[in-house]
């Protein structure tokens, strides 16, 4: 089992309250990273509840981590640059900004309204620029951003245009930065999972869902630390030759 070391650096990791971004965060946390838990602060407070819970859990952890939770709207490039900003003043800076934050609505391009499409690229795609370009300003050289993308930016799935469009989006602005911070030896990857047992699972029809199923070759839907293992691989001293590049954690799909 490899088991991966990140004491003394700093992580944040966005929509990390719940899904993927926790299970992220979490594994960053067990690992001896200062955490930063990111959360949109949704009207009914749900995702504020979900952040605290998830912070206790993790302050509760044997040699407990560092555990900062930190609210803004992706979507908003001023609410980002204070968020960095924040970052910066608690933690002197940032050594892995991993962009997770994202949504789904999922409908046929013919019924798709104009603000489902500009809620997933809003969202999914501008969110990702802004923290990539107030992020990286506090990012310490020899540090990493892992962009997590999606299988459906690389196959397109039925009634996902939106959803799509942004995770491809995703992918060519990661390869565009590492080229970019690579002077810095700053490396930027993306990780494309496929059908994670997530809450966000619970907007797919079960008929799409067992059609899904079908076409994974190892039999099972992923789990978040299974996407957490990549993340933390490419986070780590290990991948730093590794740039510009997409590493599909699909259960053999793509």
């Amino acid at each position: 089992m490899i088991s991966y070391s990140f004491p003394g650096k700093v992580v944040l990791v966005t929509g990390s309250s719940r899904g993927i971004g926790a299970g992220v965060l979490s594994a960053f946390a067990r690992a001896g990273a200062t955490c930063v838990l990111h959360y949109w602060n949704d009207p009914d407070g749900a995702n504020k509840k979900d952040a605290e819970a998830l912070a206790a859990e993790l302050r509760a952890l044997p040699n407990a981590p560092t555990v900062h939770t930190l609210d803004a709207d992706v979507r908003d490039a001023k609410q980002v640059e204070a968020l960095m900003a924040q970052v910066k003043e608690l933690c002197g800076g940032l050594d892995v900004l991993v962009n997770n934050a994202g949504i789904i609505r999922d409908r046929t391009l013919k019924k798709m309204t104009l603000d489902e499409w500009h809620a997933v690229i809003q969202t999914n795609l501008d969110g990702v620029f802004h923290c990539c370009k107030y992020g990286t300003e506090i990012l310490r050289d020899g540090g990493r951003v892992v962009n997590v993308a999606s299988v459906a930016g690389m196959v397109g799935f039925h009634g996902q245009t939106n959803y799509a469009a942004a995770k491809a989006g995703v992918i060519g602005l990661t390869r565009v930065l590492a080229k970019e911070l690579a002077r810095r030896q700053i490396t930027a990857n993306a990780v494309a999972p496929g059908v994670v047992q997530t809450p966000m699972l619970g907007e797919i029809k079960p008929e799409v869902m067992a059609e899904y199923l079908k076409q994974i070759p190892i039999g099972r839907l992923g789990k978040p630390d299974d996407i957490a293992n990549a993340v933390l691989f490419l986070a780590s001293e290990e991948s730093g030759y590794i740039t510009g590049q997409v590493l599909p954690v699909t259960g053999g799909w793509v």
